[in-house]
């Protein structure tokens, strides 16, 4: 049974401050990681092509981050029983396809379910320019399986995510993940085996390696921007979501929207089991943009 949390050890660990040098290579990269290119119906030339080249927002996520931070033996963190819940971004300034961009992380909330239940962890990520300006903040929430016990609060303090809406969709669309695209996206920071490694993932009882969080996270804003952004990337400026349930390199997943005033809610469906895959996502476009396609 993995022990509670160390909370002490846990506050006096500094998660490191990470400067990012990137240009358009970087920016292809991590568009290739997130699946952009494999639809045949959609064409994505400007997220793969250096000239005009658009920045997807949510490569906000793996810029100014040291990647997998938990598993720093430092930090006091099973690493190894840690699932990625909910994820939260907002985009301020889209990103450019080269620039510098400096990444302070922290942990911000603790809960406790109980002991022998899961702990839950959250952290929030700011990226500037060197210059200051604030570009885009990240928030995502860690669910530490076994941890718990450890004497804090319960809950999470803040608003939980809202429920789609009970009617049918305003927008449904398809999007495959390439049996290579975790091994592609670790490219862009996060290097944790358990999406590589299939003896990892064995250890954590899954049958082999599962995709990032983060990276559905792109497949699922490249849903939105095409069905509802006109396919340009600077159009989502906020997007956030829980994880249900793992995503596999291989898989379809199918992305419905819901839209409701201005904001769209979706949920993510893994076409060939069924699995809601994602739920609760709630996003919004920048007002200049396309509203729908």
């Amino acid at each position: 049974m993995t022990a509670p949390l160390d909370v002490e050890r846990l506050r006096t660990y500094t998660v490191p401050q990470t400067r990012d040098d990137y240009d358009p290579r970087d920016a292809i990269l991590y568009a290739l990681g997130v699946g952009a290119g494999l639809c045949a119906e959609i064409d994505e030339t400007a997220f793969l092509f250096e000239r005009d080249l658009q920045v997807l927002p949510t490569m906000a996520m793996v810029l100014g981050t040291p990647g997998f931070w938990a598993m720093d033996p430092k930090a006091g963190l099973d690493w190894l029983n840690i699932l990625h819940g909910e994820q939260r971004l907002v985009v301020h300034v889209p990103l450019d396809p080269a620039g510098t961009l400096i990444g302070d992380t922290q942990v911000i909330g603790l809960a406790d379910k109980g002991h022998g239940k899961p702990a839950l962890l959250r952290a929030a990520k700011q990226l500037r320019t060197l210059g200051g300006t604030l570009v885009a903040e990240s928030i995502e929430t860690w669910v530490i399986r076994g941890a718990g016990g450890f004497g804090g609060p319960r809950e999470l303090e803040g608003d939980p995510l809202p429920p789609v809406p009970q009617r049918d969709p305003d927008y449904a669309i398809t999007l495959p993940i390439s049996l290579a695209q975790a091994a592609i996206y670790r490219l862009s920071g996060d290097r944790n085996p358990l999406h590589i490694d299939p003896a990892t993932a064995r250890s954590t009882g899954l049958d082999r390696p599962i995709l990032h969080g983060l990276s559905t996270m792109g497949v699922m804003a490249r849903a939105l921007i095409h069905a509802c952004g006109g396919g340009i990337a600077a159009s989502l400026t906020e997007i956030a979501l829980r994880f249900t349930a793992p995503v596999y390199p291989g898989d379809t997943i199918c992305t419905h929207i819901w839209r409701e005033g201005e904001a769209l809610h979706f949920r993510a469906t893994a076409v060939e089991t069924g699995i809601v895959v994602v739920d609760n996502g709630i996003a919004a476009l920048a007002p200049t943009q396309p509203q729908a396609v």
